[in-house]
């Protein structure tokens, strides 16, 4: 699906998310990438054989506290 050089990242490469978008729709929040992957705003993805990839958002401002 990939015409350019250097092409994208395959849909099974844990980078696939580095593939050029193809379609926006961020009013539907989703854009599909040229290998075949679509990507949602909340980080879920569905890839082109049907698998789907849970929401995969980094923990952000979780602190570690020690009693004294």
């Amino acid at each position: 699906m990939c015409k350019h050089w250097p092409p994208c990242p395959t849909a099974d490469r844990p980078d696939r998310d580095a593939a050029r978008i193809v379609s926006a729709h961020p009013e539907q929040g989703w854009s599909l990438l040229c290998n075949g992957t679509i990507v949602f705003d909340d980080t879920g993805e569905l890839l082109p054989g049907g698998e789907v990839v849970p929401p995969h958002r980094p923990s952000v401002g979780l602190r570690l506290v020690v009693a004294a």
